[in-house]
């Protein structure tokens, strides 16, 4: 009952306001699709900028499977109440043009169809609240943009500061359950609240927007065919974590990156003793530190995102002495701490839908510029031939297998990222094996080859 008056709450919400955030936000259907121009046309001058954003998680922002999937049955479950608030974000101008709902649309025009376009981004004005959608577009012959200074011949250009700001980000990745008050997505806010706002100030551009993984690094070059030459010009493709979609619709170079940002964003350190003797209890202590991300590790719609560490302990002959973080057979995580938010529906239960949402169970992820700690106890085998090896990962995927089994009926193995990896010996040294995350690129490559032989025709 709990649940089906939240739906009604959030029928009514939505019939009364169109959207969720901000005092005066674009409403649904104020605007026709023919205000806004198709990224055919921007490709014209803009190329480089388009062949970086043609493949990112923003071109596919609608179209990725697994938001298609969760969209559906969302849809489902609420009685069609989350359209709007769902596809406000992932495809906005079918939602402020009222070509969705419905979501399923078959006449949605190309300018619409476009997941997070050039047009639509470059037409937002403002944002008078974070979160939700809150954005105000106004399409028309003036785009906005960083610089004071540009020019073109095709349409008017005017600089807004707001461009350079995480506010401007934050109109999206920051979600907020509409009934609830959950917070889902607390990316800007977690950015808000830290260091990197704080100390460093330091914006979601400067690491999002820049060839540098977890630091601003200058990209010299044209924002357009004919415009002047410039010390920076931000980079389009927004290279964020989603190896498991980027896999998925083949999109190499931006999954490579997101590997790479992955592989860049925080650090692991492993404390042993030189020495144990047989019978007794050691302890390890691993230290996870969120090193290069200006958010939470793992960050996004955090019921699923999953971060863990898998720690092997065995003698020099292979056998196990302790093992934690592995999986099963059916790809759960054994005993391992995952770092994630754990959400629970109106019964108390645990869920994984977000229109279920109505509190937090537990939420353990790392900060920016934070640490955690682990401690691994075990008793030294009577036996055991040295040196003993300690060898931890931390590790990433994008979703447990089991929602995605549910989703995709068994057709994908989610790729998991070796993020940082230490090996290391008591009662003798141990080589480590080449450089961290080097594994999990052999690893993906054989995921993929899963994908291919698994994937329904």
């Amino acid at each position: 009952m709990k649940i089906i008056s939240i739906f009604i709450l959030l029928t009514f919400l939505f019939a009364c306001a169109g959207v969720v955030a901000g005092a005066s936000p674009t409403e649904a259907g104020t605007l026709s699709h023919e205000d806004f121009t198709s990224y055919s046309t921007c490709n014209r001058c803009h190329a480089i900028t388009t062949s970086q954003w043609e493949g990112s998680m923003h071109y596919h922002a609608f179209d990725d499977p697994f938001y298609q999937e969760e969209l559906k049955l969302a849809s489902e479950e609420s009685n069609g109440s989350l359209d709007v608030f769902c596809t406000r974000c992932h495809i906005p101008v079918s939602v402020v043009s009222g070509q969705v709902p419905p979501i399923d649309n078959p006449n949605i025009s190309e300018e619409a169809d476009e997941g997070v376009g050039c047009d639509f981004c470059h037409s937002v004005k403002e944002s008078s609240e974070i979160g939700n959608g809150g954005y105000a577009v106004t399409p028309s012959e003036t785009k906005y943009g960083p610089f004071d200074d540009s020019e073109s011949t095709y349409h008017e250009s005017q600089y807004s500061e707001f461009y350079t700001k995480s506010e401007y980000c934050g109109m999206c990745h920051q979600i907020t359950h509409p009934a609830s008050g959950v917070v889902l997505d607390d990316t800007y806010q977690a950015w808000s609240e830290g260091p990197y706002a704080e100390e460093e100030e330091v914006q979601c551009q400067d690491c999002h927007m820049t060839p540098g993984i977890t630091e601003f690094e200058a990209n010299p070059g044209r924002a357009g065919s004919g415009a002047p030459k410039r010390d920076h010009i931000s980079v389009h493709n927004f290279a964020g974590a989603n190896v498991f979609v980027t896999g998925i619709l083949e999109e190499d170079e931006h999954r490579e990156m997101a590997i790479e940002r992955l592989q860049e964003a925080a650090t692991l350190e492993v404390s042993l003793p030189d020495n144990a003797q047989p019978g007794e209890e050691v302890a390890i202590k691993v230290s996870i530190t969120n090193s290069g991300a200006g958010h939470n590790l793992p960050t996004g719609l955090t019921e699923a995102r999953q971060m863990w560490t898998q720690v092997d302990i065995k003698d020099s002959q292979g056998r196990e002495i302790y093992s934690t973080g592995n999986l099963d057979k059916d790809g759960n995580i054994e005993n391992g701490i995952i770092y994630w938010a754990v959400y629970s529906d109106a019964d108390g239960n645990p869920t994984l839908k977000l229109w279920e949402i109505t509190d937090v169970i537990s939420d353990n992820r790392i900060a920016p510029e934070s640490t955690a700690v682990e401690v691994h106890n075990f008793t030294v085998p009577e036996g055991a031939v040295d040196p003993i090896i300690v060898d931890t990962k931390l590790l990433y995927r994008s979703a447990p297998q089991s929602l995605i089994d549910e989703l995709f009926g068994g057709e994908y193995d989610v790729p998991i990222v070796e993020m940082e990896s230490v090996k290391g010996g008591i009662n003798g040294e141990v080589e480590s094996e080449g450089t961290p995350g080097f594994g999990s690129f052999v690893g993906l490559i054989a995921l993929l080859t899963i994908y291919l032989f698994r994937r329904k025709m």
